[in-house]
C-alpha cells in the first residue's frame, strides 16, 4: 500500500512542477494562481452628477428612476432619469415665507408629499404641472408616510398612513382622476387611526413601513426617536380599500410591540432592502441611538416580523454627541450611515467598516442621503453639489466573511462562481470537520479541494481513519478527468485493497454483521461503477490478484461478471463441482465460445440439461463443434444417454434443417450404433436424388457394412445407381427387395433384363423354385422363356414349362400378325400419293382479263403474275416487294444472287459467227439454266401466299410505320 501511494504522490509532484514551470505567479497552498491582472473596482463607485442648481438644494427624493429636488425658497424640479436632458420645472406658487421641510415620494415615482414648516402639506402628481394643497392635512407638521404598495397606482395613492410631529398617525387617501383638476380636495380623507408615545408622552412618528405577510396578514412598523413599534392584524378579503384602522383598533387598550432603547438622537431612521424581482424587503435597519438595529424579516412569524436582531454600534470615531449620523441607507451586505463630512460602509456580517469616503470641504456639509429601491442607486446631496454611488458587486467578498463564521455552506455560495475561493472555504470546511473529529464530512471536503493528496491521506493514516480515508479517496477518484488514467489506476487499486481489508475485519466480528453487508454493498457499487469500468476493465488482472491474495471467492465471482468475464465464472463454478450454477451462467450469457470451451465437461456430469441448453439456443450454436464433445461423452457413455446425442443431433437435422456433411454423418454413426430402426428411415427420408443427400453416401455405405446393416445398404447402392450391387447383395436378403431394386434402371431395358436374369438364376439355381422362376417372367416383360431356360437343370421335365412356352409362341404369332398390318397399311399409303401427285400436276386456275393485282391494284395481266391456290393473285414484281424485306438475311442473299443470274442469262451472245450446232448447244443449256434459276426464285418467292401464309402471322406485331419513318409519315400530314 504504501508504494501505491508513493508512486501516487509522485505522479501528483510531478503535475505540480509542471504548474510551476508554466506559471508567472506564485502558487499559493491550495494550488489555484492568487494575482489581479487589474485594481479591482470599489463596492461603491461615486459618482458627482454634472449639475449646478440655481438656488440652494433643500431636499431630494428619488423613485423608480424618477428625481425631485426642491430648490430654494419656491422651485421644484422633477427629472426623469431616463431622460435626464428633459427636466421639468415646477413653482410652489407661495407667497409666504414657508420652507419645504420634507419631501416624499412613493415606489412608483407618481405621487410627490411636500410638508412645508408651517404644518401645511401640498401634492404634485407627475402628470400635472400645479401643485395642489392639501386642505384636511392642514395644521400638521408631517414627519413620515407609509405608502401603501399594493393598492396603489399613478392616479391613486390607495390608503396610506401618515405620521407627525406630534406623534399622531392619520391614515388618508389621494386621488387624481379625470376632471380632478377642478376639485378643491385630492385628498379623498384624513383621519387620525393612532398615536405613538413614550415614556415622556407623545413623540414624533420617524418612519412608517406597511408590508403584507401571507394569508392577508399586514405588518406596519412605525418609529419613534426611542422605540420601534409593530402592528399585526389581518384585513378581510375585499376590505382592503377601507384601510388600516381595523389593524389600529386592535391596539386601543393595550401598547402593541416595540423595541426601545435608553440612548436618543433626537430623531430615527429605518431603511429596508428588497432584493430584484421581489416585492417584499428581506431585511432592515434602524439608525438609533445605542446604533443599528439590524435584523431580517419574517413573514410568517405570527406577532412580529422582525427576526435575527441584532445591534450593531457605531464606530469609535462616531460621537453621537458631537457628529451624530444623518441618514441611513441599507445593501444586501452593508449599511451605510451618512455623517456631516464623510460616508460610512458597514457589513452587516460582522459590523466591520469595510468603506469610507471623505467629501471635500468645498462641497458643504452633506445633507440627506436616499437610494432608490427599484435601481439600487443611492443619492447623497448638498446644498450644492449631489453626488449619486453605484453598487457594484457587493458579494465578492462575503464568502470570508461566513467562512470565518464558519457559515461554509453560504460562503461557498457567494464563491461558486470562484473557484480560487470555493477552494479555500473548502479546505477551511475540511479542516474545521477534522478537528472536531467528523471525519467523513472533512474527507468529503479535502475531496473537492486543491490540497496536496498525500498530506490529505497520511492525515487520515495518522488517525486511523480508515472509512474517511476511503471516502476522500472516492471522491477525489470520481473528481478525476478521463485523461488521468495513472491517478485512477492507483485510486482504484488503493480502494479495492481498502475495501478487501474493511471487509476481512468484518467479517470475523458477528456483532458488525450490519455494518459488513452495508460495506459489501459500497464495494459492489464500487465495482459496477460506469465511471471505474474502463480502469477496472484495463486494470483487471490486477484487481484479481488482489482479491485472489484475500481468498475472496464471492467477489472475484462478482467481478468477473461485471467484467463479463464469464469463462472464469463458469471455470469458477465447474471447479467446485456447480454444474448446474456454470450452465446457468452459460444459459443466461449465450456465448458460443463458451459454450464450445466447457460444454465436454458438462456433458459428462448433466447431460440432459446441457442438450436442453444446445437446443434453445438454437441456430447460434454450430453443431460441427459440439461433435468433438458428444464424441468423447458417447465412448464412455452408455446407450441411455447416447440418446442425449442422438436427440440434439435430430433437432440439428429436423428442426434446424442442418445441410453439413459432418452433422449428417455423426447422426448416421449414431443410428448405426444404437438404432437400426431409425437408420433405414433416415435414408429413405434423405431420399435418392444423391444432389440433395447431405450425408457421405461412401462412409454410410461402409459404415452400414461393418454393422451388418444390408438393407441400409440396399438402399444406398440405389442412390449411388450401383444397381447390380443392389440387386446382388437384396438376393441375400430378400427377393423381392431384389425385384424392387431391378425395376429402377428404366430407361435401360438391357441392364434390367440384366437384373431379372440376376433374380431369376438365383431363384433356379439357390433355391430351386420353378414356380417361383416362373413368377419372375410374368413380373418383367423383357425376359422370355427361351432366357431362363438354360439355368434350369437337365432333369427338368417340360411340364413345369409347357404354359409359359405356349404364351410365348402365341406372343410371336401376334407380332407376326401386327407387322403384316403395318405393311398393308404403308403399301396402301403410298399408292394415295402417288395419285395425290398425279393430280396436281393437272390441276389449272382460269383468271378473267379484269382481275387485278391484289397488292397495287392494276390490272393482273399488264405484267408477269402468280396466283395462289387460295385466289389471291401478285404481279412478280409486287409479290417480290412485298416478301423480300421479311426473308431471313441468307434468303435475301441467295435471292439477289439469283436475280444476278438470271438478268446474265437474257443478255445476248457478243460473238455473230459461231457455228450453228455451237448456238444451238449453247442455247439449249441456257434455257435449262433459265429455267432452273425461275425455279429456285420461285420456291423462294411464291412458296406462299403473302396474305395467308406464315408471313402475314408473323408481322402481326409489326408496326404499320417504321420507327425510322414515324417523323417524316408524321410531317407530311401536318
Amino acid at each position: 500500500m504504501a508504494s501505491i501511494l508513493d508512486e501516487y504522490e509522485d505522479s501528483l509532484y510531478r503535475s505540480a512542477s509542471v504548474q510551476q514551470s508554466r506559471a508567472t505567479v506564485g502558487i499559493p497552498h491550495s494550488g489555484y494562481v492568487n494575482a489581479r491582472l487589474e485594481k479591482e473596482t470599489p463596492i461603491f463607485n461615486k459618482q458627482r452628477i454634472d449639475f449646478a442648481p440655481p438656488e440652494k438644494i433643500n431636499s431630494l427624493v428619488v423613485s423608480s428612476n424618477q428625481l425631485c429636488m426642491s430648490l430654494g425658497k419656491d422651485t421644484l424640479l422633477r427629472i426623469d432619469l431616463g431622460k435626464p436632458d428633459e427636466p421639468n420645472q415646477v413653482e410652489l406658487g407661495r407667497k409666504d415665507e414657508a420652507k419645504v421641510y420634507k419631501m416624499f415620494l412613493d415606489h412608483t415615482g407618481s405621487h410627490l408629499l411636500i410638508a412645508l414648516n408651517t404644518s401645511e402639506c401640498l401634492y404634485l402628481n407627475r402628470s400635472v404641472q400645479k401643485v395642489r394643497a392639501l386642505s384636511r392635512w392642514k395644521g400638521h407638521l408631517i414627519e413620515s408616510v407609509g405608502w401603501n404598495k399594493f393598492l396603489g397606482s399613478e392616479t391613486n395613492t390607495g390608503p396610506i398612513l401618515v405620521g407627525t410631529a406630534q406623534g399622531q398617525i392619520y391614515e388618508a387617501e389621494i386621488s387624481v382622476s379625470e376632471g380632478s383638476l377642478f376639485s378643491t380636495n385630492p385628498d379623498q380623507y384624513f383621519r387620525q387611526v393612532y398615536t405613538l408615545e413614550e415614556e415622556s408622552g407623545p413623540a414624533p412618528v420617524c418612519c412608517l413601513e406597511i408590508e403584507r405577510g401571507i394569508e392577508g396578514k399586514f405588518f406596519i412598523i412605525a418609529t419613534t426617536r426611542k422605540r420601534l413599534f409593530q402592528f399585526v392584524g389581518k384585513v378581510p378579503e375585499g376590505t382592503e380599500q377601507q384601510g388600516f384602522s381595523s389593524i389600529f383598533s386592535m391596539h386601543a387598550d393595550h401598547l402593541p410591540s416595540f423595541r426601545e432603547f435608553p440612548a436618543n438622537l433626537g430623531f430615527s431612521e429605518i431603511a429596508f432592502y428588497t432584493p430584484k424581482l421581489r416585492s417584499n424587503p428581506r431585511s432592515f435597519a434602524w439608525m438609533m441611538g445605542n446604533g443599528v438595529l439590524y435584523g431580517t424579516l419574517d413573514y410568517s412569524r405570527p406577532d412580529s416580523i422582525l427576526s435575527d436582531e441584532r445591534v450593531w454600534v457605531y464606530p469609535s470615531d462616531i460621537d453621537i454627541t458631537v457628529n451624530k449620523p444623518i441618514s441611513i441607507v441599507l445593501t444586501q451586505f452593508h449599511f451605510l450611515l451618512l455623517l456631516p463630512d464623510r460616508v460610512k460602509a458597514v457589513c452587516t456580517l460582522n459590523g466591520q467598516v469595510v468603506f469610507q469616503d471623505l467629501f471635500q470641504e468645498k462641497f458643504g456639509l452633506l445633507t440627506r442621503m436616499i437610494k432608490d429601491p427599484t435601481v439600487q442607486q443611492i443619492w447623497i446631496h448638498t446644498e450644492k453639489v449631489v453626488f449619486r454611488y453605484h453598487v457594484q458587486r457587493e458579494s465578492r467578498d462575503v464568502w470570508k466573511m461566513y467562512m470565518n463564521m464558519n457559515k461554509f455552506d453560504l460562503a461557498k455560495e457567494y464563491c461558486k462562481d470562484r473557484p480560487e475561493c470555493l477552494d479555500i472555504v473548502l479546505a477551511k470546511e475540511a479542516e474545521h470537520c477534522f478537528q472536531n473529529k467528523r471525519y467523513l464530512d472533512s474527507a468529503k471536503c479535502y475531496a473537492l479541494t486543491q490540497n496536496y493528496f498525500e498530506e490529505i491521506a497520511l492525515k487520515f493514516i495518522e488517525a486511523k481513519q480508515e472509512e474517511a480515508l476511503m471516502e476522500f479517496l472516492i471522491k477525489k477518484l470520481s473528481n478525476l478527468k478521463p485523461s488521468e488514467k495513472t491517478q485512477t489506476t492507483l485510486l482504484t487499486t488503493w480502494l479495492t485493497e481498502l475495501y478487501l481489508n474493511w471487509l476481512g475485519i468484518l467479517e470475523g466480528d458477528p456483532s458488525q454483521r450490519n455494518l459488513y453487508l452495508d460495506t459489501r454493498e459500497k464495494f459492489r457499487t464500487f465495482l459496477s461503477s460506469p465511471k471505474n469500468k474502463d480502469c477496472l476493465f484495463n486494470n483487471r488482472a490486477s484487481i484479481y490478484e488482489l482479491l485472489a491474495s484475500h481468498g475472496d471467492t464471492e467477489h472475484m465471482v462478482y467481478f468477473a461478471v461485471i467484467m463479463q468475464d464469464y469463462e472464469r465464472v463458469v471455470a469458477h463454478h465447474c471447479q467446485h463441482d456447480e454444474y448446474d450454477e456454470a450452465l446457468n451462467v452459460l444459459s443466461r450469457h449465450r456465448d458460443e465460445k463458451l459454450f464450445y470451451k466447457f460444454s465436454p465437461v458438462l456433458i459428462q456430469h448433466i447431460p440432459k440439461k446441457v442438450v436442453d441448453a444446445w437446443i434453445s439456443m438454437g441456430s447460434r450454436l454450430d453443431a460441427r463443434n459440439l461433435i468433438p464433445a458428444l464424441v468423447n461423452y458417447s465412448q464412455s457413455a452408455s446407450t441411455q444417454q447416447i440418446n442425449e446425442a442422438i436427440r440434439y443431433m435430430e433437432f440439428c437435422v429436423y428442426q434446424l434443417e442442418e445441410t453439413q456433411q459432418a452433422i449428417h454423418n455423426y447422426l448416421l454413426s449414431l443410428y448405426a450404433l444404437c438404432r437400426p430402426d431409425s437408420l433405414l428411415s433416415y435414408l429413405e427420408q434423405a431420399g435418392t436424388n444423391p444432389n440433395r443427400i447431405h450425408y457421405d453416401l461412401k462412409y454410410a455405405l461402409r459404415l452400414c457394412a461393418e454393422h451388418g446393416h444390408h438393407h441400409a445398404c440396399v438402399h444406398i447402392y440405389k442412390v449411388m445407381e450401383l444397381y447390380e450391387e443392389a440387386v446382388d447383395l437384396a438376393l441375400q436378403v430378400d427377393v423381392d427387395l431384389a425385384k424392387s431394386c431391378a425395376d429402377l434402371p428404366e430407361d435401360d431395358e438391357e441392364l434390367r433384363k440384366k437384373l431379372w436374369l440376376k433374380i431369376a438364376r438365383h431363384v433356379v439355381q439357390e433355391e430351386k423354385d420353378v414356380k417361383k422362376a416362373m413368377a419372375c417372367l410374368s413380373s418383367c416383360a423383357l425376359l422370355k422363356i427361351e432366357d431362363v431356360l438354360p439355368f434350369f437343370p437337365d432333369f427338368v421335365t417340360i411340364d413345369h414349362f409347357k404354359e409359359a412356352i405356349c404364351n410365348s409362341l402365341e406372343d410371336y404369332n401376334k407380332h407376326i400378325e401386327e407387322l403384316k398390318r403395318e405393311m398393308e397399311e404403308a403399301t396402301q399409303s403410298a399408292k394415295r400419293i402417288r395419285e395425290d401427285i398425279q393430280e396436281m400436276r393437272n390441276k389449272y386456275g382460269s383468271v378473267e382479263p379484269q382481275e387485278k393485282c391484289a397488292a397495287c391494284d392494276f390490272p393482273l395481266l399488264n405484267r408477269p403474275f402468280y396466283l395462289f391456290l387460295c385466289g389471291h393473285m401478285f404481279h412478280y414484281d409486287c409479290l417480290l416487294q412485298a416478301v423480300f424485306p421479311n426473308l431471313p438475311a441468307y434468303k435475301q442473299a441467295k435471292l439477289e444472287d439469283l436475280q444476278k443470274k438470271l438478268a446474265a442469262t437474257s443478255q445476248p451472245s457478243k460473238s455473230h459467227h459461231r457455228p450453228k450446232d455451237a448456238d444451238t448447244i449453247s442455247l439449249g443449256k441456257g434455257q435449262q439454266s433459265r429455267e432452273q434459276i425461275k425455279a429456285d426464285i420461285d420456291d423462294i418467292v411464291a412458296a406462299e401466299c403473302v396474305y395467308c401464309g406464315e408471313l402475314m402471322i408473323r408481322s402481326i406485331d409489326k408496326p404499320f410505320i417504321e420507327p425510322q419513318k414515324y417523323e417524316e409519315e408524321m410531317q407530311s400530314w401536318l
